[in-house]
């Protein structure tokens, strides 16, 4: 069984909160990248590998790539799974991997969205992919920096 050790939801991907706090508090020694966009473009792959701490690697795989081969991780991988949407866990989960619970940390305001924590918006589609997560008994926690205190989930439901 991997080794997860934290999945984050963040629109930014790789950046500073990531790098140096979300890594460090959790252990975590390989970022993954579960994203489909992100899987096929080696210019966004270089430029989140500069946000990402030296002590970590980084991957950069598709969501069905992820759910293929996230079963033959070693032991000694503490991997960090980052998501840009709720969607994106989803089908992870769906898939198989061995998610228990998801940090909320960034999803960004846009049309058709609406802003339910400090750092959080959201629209009908987000909404029902966490209402399958837990429904699937995956944890939801919403939080900016482990430092902070968790935002109440149910602000996502309203």
């Amino acid at each position: 069984m991997p080794n997860i050790v934290l999945t984050r939801i963040d629109n930014r991907l790789i950046h500073g909160q990531v790098a140096t706090q979300w890594c460090g508090s959790v252990g975590a020694n390989l970022l993954l990248v579960a994203n489909d966009d992100v899987a096929n473009d080696p210019f966004r792959q270089g430029l989140l590998k500069m946000a990402a701490p030296g002590y970590a690697q980084t991957r950069f795989f598709s969501i069905e790539k992820t759910c293929a081969i996230i079963s033959k991780a070693s032991d000694r991988q503490m991997i960090a799974i980052i998501c840009e949407t709720p969607q994106d866990v989803l089908k992870l989960v769906e898939g198989g991997v061995p998610i228990k619970k998801v940090n909320i940390g960034n999803m960004h305001m846009a049309e058709g969205k609406r802003q339910v924590a400090t750092t959080v918006a959201v629209d009908d589609d987000d909404v029902a992919a966490f209402r399958k997560l837990q429904a699937l008994g995956v944890e939801l926690e919403i939080r900016r920096v482990p430092t902070l205190a968790a935002e109440d989930v149910e602000k996502l439901f309203k």
